[in-house]
């Protein structure tokens, strides 16, 4: 049986809300600065195409189920964007990133801060990594520019 360590060995996931009211998209940046959660991408990651062949440890519900296993946040809460799809080539394989995002009215802070995340818009977020300010430019535009997801 995988564990939620060995998930999150091949994958990251980015966590958004986006508030339709305000047209406010916000992303968590954790404690180590990264954009992605658990952790950051080595240093040495490359953009690569998905694989022809998906491996179960990169399946979005069993990711979606580690995250909410690990974090405790409600899984009716939390959506999986089938339509985000990036991989990242690493030393170690194929690294997965993916999108999940909290569908309640407000953005959960005090869950994300718990985990050592605050939400900022990607405004707030530069000097951050450049590969990941790029996937959350993504996400922007097709949330933001696909009207609200």
């Amino acid at each position: 049986m995988m564990t939620t360590q060995d998930i999150f060995a091949h994958n990251r996931v980015i966590f958004t809300h986006f508030d339709s009211y305000s047209v406010a998209l916000l992303f968590p940046r954790w404690d180590n600065q990264s954009l992605l959660w658990p952790q950051a991408l080595p240093e040495s990651a490359s953009s690569m195409p998905a694989p022809t062949m998906i491996a179960p440890e990169h399946v979005a519900l069993a990711v979606k189920q580690a995250v909410v296993e690990r974090c405790g946040f409600n899984p009716d809460e939390l959506e999986h964007v089938g339509d985000f799809k990036r991989w990242a080539q690493t030393e170690s394989g194929p690294v997965r990133i993916h999108l999940l995002r909290f569908t309640t009215l407000d953005s959960p802070k005090e869950a994300i801060a718990a985990l050592g995340g605050v939400f900022k818009p990607i405004s707030e977020l530069r000097g951050s990594a450049m590969c990941e300010l790029l996937l959350l430019r993504e996400v922007f535009n097709l949330i933001v520019g696909g009207g609200g997801g």
